[in-house]
């Protein structure tokens, strides 16, 4: 019959059509949101997982740096030393300290040698008239010691009552004498100005005495003069300072 229509139907078909679409529109705003939520969750995730791996967190050894073995002070990463570096001066985590370079070892002084050190001799220098002498010293101790300034000699009968003779400066060495056993040092002395002289007087030993480290030594040596005696001048008698070897010119005077 013609009476019977089938819009019910239709309208039904296009409602369900409605509401597939809005459920379509409502999923695809959900997802959306979602996808939000889980970005952020996994930025924050991400932050904090970056800040527990390189934030301030407490080292092994009390210090606040990054995670893995450090070091307090400016020293190279791995050591727990704390000072100024490896090769720097500081104290290790064991109280021991560490010492920059290497500390030289002292070497002590030889003494000065006394009259009791050395044996003393005395011989003419070359030419005529006699005008010099050489004194040789030579170390009999055993050991090592410095032979100071130059000799303390008298011309006299008596030490006490001889007259110092006077050092020329220009023969001073420049370095201190140092005599290892057995080894010699030389001292050039003037004894006259040559020719006969009233002033003159015969020698044939007089004495010797050495400098300590604080002035004149005690005691003195007798040494014997050279074969024949010599004549001196106190006036004009000069003595030059120990050294290794007699030099042209500084012991020349």
């Amino acid at each position: 019959m013609r009476t019977s229509i089938r819009r019910p139907a239709v309208l039904t078909a296009s409602a369900v059509a409605a509401v597939a679409a809005l459920s379509l529109t409502l999923t695809a705003c959900g997802g959306e949101d979602g996808s939000k939520d889980n970005g952020a969750a996994a930025s924050v995730s991400a932050e904090q997982g970056t800040s527990g791996s390189s934030g301030g967190g407490r080292s092994s050894n009390g210090g606040v740096g990054t995670t893995g073995s450090t070091t307090t002070g400016s020293g190279t990463t791995g050591s727990t030393t704390t000072g100024s570096g490896t090769t720097g001066s500081g104290t290790s985590t064991s109280g021991t300290v560490v010492q920059t370079g290497v500390k030289k070892k002292a070497t002590a002084k030889a003494p000065a040698c006394t009259v009791n050190d050395v044996k003393i001799s005395a011989a003419k220098q070359a030419g005529l008239p006699t005008t010099h002498i050489t004194l040789t010293a030579t170390n009999i101790s055993g050991h090592a010691c410095t032979l100071l300034q130059y000799p303390l000699l008298g011309f006299g009968d008596l030490p006490q009552t001889s007259k110092d003779v006077p050092a020329v400066a220009k023969s001073k060495p420049g370095t201190p004498i140092v005599l290892n056993a057995g080894t010699p040092a030389y001292a050039a002395v003037r004894i006259n100005n040559g020719g006969v002289d009233e002033k003159n007087h015969a020698v044939s030993s007089f004495y010797v005495n050495l400098f300590a480290a604080d002035g004149p030594a005690e005691g003195s040596k007798t040494v014997a003069a050279p074969k024949g005696g010599i004549a001196v001048d106190d006036a004009a008698a000069k003595t030059g300072y120990w050294t290794y070897e007699l030099r042209n010119g500084a012991d020349e005077f």
